[in-house]
């Protein structure tokens, strides 16, 4: 309003000033130049005088109109371009639709996050909301009609390709003066950060598991020590041996039963890192004996091969070693189907290190996985049965004790990890143990 009233006032302005000086000029040549004419000359005189300052004037608002036409279709010009560069630079999907959701609008993320060119949704309808949620679209719009805000809502979008995926939505009212009112969508892909949340769920849901495990423990230790003993000494007075035989065979139950909770006690305990020089045989066999009852209850098939390791030891931390060898069992267990078989071995390595290895007899990994088969919540099982950490977590385990771990897979043929290690100077690292 401000900018017509002071175009309307230069204009008036100016055009008085010309008229002015137009008069002012010709009343300066008549008085010197024509003071002596008739009536007549001096009457076309003054018409000629009309006339020549009418087009002047008609000139001169046609120029500074026209110069003001410019100026603004330049400005309005930049203005658009600079709306579309904003708009095409904003990062997320940005979608105007009206309450018919015909698609008005349609910048350049919205087409590299929903595989739709901008030429084919425009003056279509809105191609992206599931079925499932065109209930849920139609209760947001009403919504906004009603003035209440919808800003920052997770729910789902279907691109051309692929499947639904979660987006964070906002939408918000937009309308040109007195024209009906649009709807302006703005969405964001947020797959990685619910993958991230769901991980942590499920860390925080094992946490609690690990702690609920060490406490279970920790009350079953001390009634399986009272029957051990009480099975020791129905041993010592039984007279009869089939009865000495069947109590024979009752502790052996119960010492199993006993190392196994010493050793979840051990596993659920956070100590420091304790190195020193580990028998890596001796421990092999160790985490296969602890992990036998959940390899013969899937009916799988474990055999043990650590003849190249024997006598071999390692500089590591016995807790950490164990929960490596625990992890690679695990994943392989997973991995196979029931009348599978697993395998765990000491190989030879390079001058000065040892191998072992796990090898399994399952699906096998994609080569498109194997890249990425040691980040951090990367997992290609199905959801709830992995958060991802497991071979994250055996891969710092073999860094921080100086070795290297790989993997050998085709699909369908299995897969098998690698693991060297160096070998512990017995004489020098003896009885040293460095947190």
């Amino acid at each position: 309003m401000g900018e017509k009233r002071w175009f309307w006032a230069t204009l008036t302005l100016s055009s008085i000033t010309i008229v002015s000086v137009v008069f002012a000029a010709w009343e300066l040549a008549e008085s010197r130049f024509f003071r002596t004419v008739d009536y007549v000359t001096l009457h076309y005189l003054y018409i000629t005088r009309g006339v020549a300052s009418s087009l002047l004037l008609a000139f001169w608002a046609a120029w500074f109109v026209l110069r003001q036409r410019h100026r603004s279709e330049e400005d309005l010009r930049r203005s658009r371009e600079r709306y579309r560069g904003l708009l095409q630079a904003f990062p997320g999907a940005v979608i105007l639709y009206d309450s018919d959701l015909r698609v008005s609008e349609w910048n350049a993320s919205a087409e590299r996050m929903y595989g739709f060119p901008r030429s084919d949704v425009l003056g279509g309808g809105l191609p992206i909301v599931p079925a499932s949620k065109a209930a849920e679209l139609e209760d947001f719009m009403q919504r906004v009609e009603r003035g209440e805000a919808v800003l920052d809502v997770e729910t789902i979008r279907q691109p051309k390709d692929g499947e639904p995926f979660e987006v964070q939505l906002s939408l918000l009212p937009y309308s040109e003066s007195a024209g009906p009112l649009y709807f302006l969508e703005v969405t964001s892909d947020i797959r990685e950060r619910v993958r991230w949340r769901e991980r942590m769920v499920e860390v925080e849901k094992l946490t609690s598991m690990g702690k609920m495990a060490a406490g279970t423990a920790h009350h079953l230790n001390s009634p399986l020590a009272a029957l051990l003993i009480r099975v020791q000494m129905l041993r010592q007075r039984a007279l009869d041996p089939a009865i000495e035989e069947d109590a024979a065979r009752l502790e052996e139950g119960l010492n199993f039963c006993r190392n196994f909770v010493r050793r979840l006690l051990d596993f659920t305990r956070g100590t420091p890192m304790q190195k020193q020089p580990q028998d890596l045989a001796a421990v092999i066999e160790s985490v296969c004996g602890f992990f036998l009852p959940a390899i013969q209850a899937k009916q799988v098939t474990l055999s043990v091969d650590v003849a190249e390791g024997r006598g071999q030891q390692v500089h590591a931390d016995r807790n950490l070693l164990e929960t490596l060898l625990l992890i690679l069992l695990s994943n392989a267990l997973d991995a196979v189907p029931p009348g599978g078989r697993i395998r765990a071995f000491c190989r030879p390595a390079a001058r000065g290190r040892i191998g072992f290895g796990v090898q399994d007899s399952g699906c096998g990994i994609s080569a498109a996985h194997r890249d990425r088969i040691f980040e951090p919540f990367f997992t290609t099982k199905e959801p709830g049965k992995g958060t991802g950490l497991g071979l994250a977590i055996a891969r710092n385990v073999v860094v921080e004790h100086g070795g290297t771990i790989q993997l050998e897979s085709q699909p369908g043929a299995g897969a098998t990890f690698y693991v060297d290690l160096p070998l512990a100077d017995v004489p020098q690292m003896a009885g040293s143990a460095r947190p």
